[in-house]
């Protein structure tokens, strides 16, 4: 069985990710990650990292079959079970992956996926092109015009508050500070 570390983690997703945005993307939802691991599983950090770092592996090489051609490379490659699973419940019920997110690392992957690319857009909006100076407040009022960052869903981030039985202000408020920690 095999547990990559974050370095293992990064090579991989660098040999299926050629995409500058799906790097920065992989690299940011795995520290954003790694942060909420601190606060919810200290001892997993690493594990969480790799968790983020990995859950896109499949997408620029198979958009269409998103989580599902993913779990049949991790499950080739003899990857621990319950990283296939938590990588692949991302796209729950936006792909055809059959896991629904239960845990709390699962859930917090689906419901931060998505507004880490909307909180990297806010920032790009303002004269620092950074979250640094970014406050919650800011990212709400971006949220809530929904053509910016129309690509970004609304509806999955609100859901995984929802699964995580959090407000949005705490999803938005913990994501931002975990994008703020990694100096974005």
């Amino acid at each position: 069985m095999f547990t990559p570390t974050l370095e293992e983690a990064r090579k991989l997703m660098e040999e299926h990710n050629q995409e500058p945005f799906h790097r920065q993307h992989a690299e940011t939802v795995s520290g954003v990650m790694a942060n909420f691991a601190k606060e919810f599983d200290p001892e997993n950090v690493e594990f969480w990292a790799a968790v983020g770092m990995l859950h896109d592996l499949d997408f620029e090489e198979y958009p269409e079959q998103h989580c599902v051609k993913e779990q049949e490379m991790m499950e080739a490659m003899d990857f621990n079970p319950d990283m296939v699973r938590a990588i692949c419940a991302h796209g729950w019920g936006l792909t055809g992956t059959p896991f629904k997110p239960e845990s709390q690392m699962e859930k917090i992957l689906f419901a931060c996926d998505e507004l880490t690319g909307l909180i990297g857009a806010a920032a790009l909006m303002r004269p620092s092109k950074s979250c640094q100076d970014m406050e919650l407040k800011s990212v709400k009022k971006k949220y809530k015009d929904k053509k910016f960052a129309a690509g970004c869903s609304r509806e999955v981030i609100e859901q995984g508050a929802e699964m995580l039985g959090w407000d949005l202000d705490t999803l938005i408020q913990k994501t931002l500070d975990g994008m703020k920690a990694m100096g974005l």
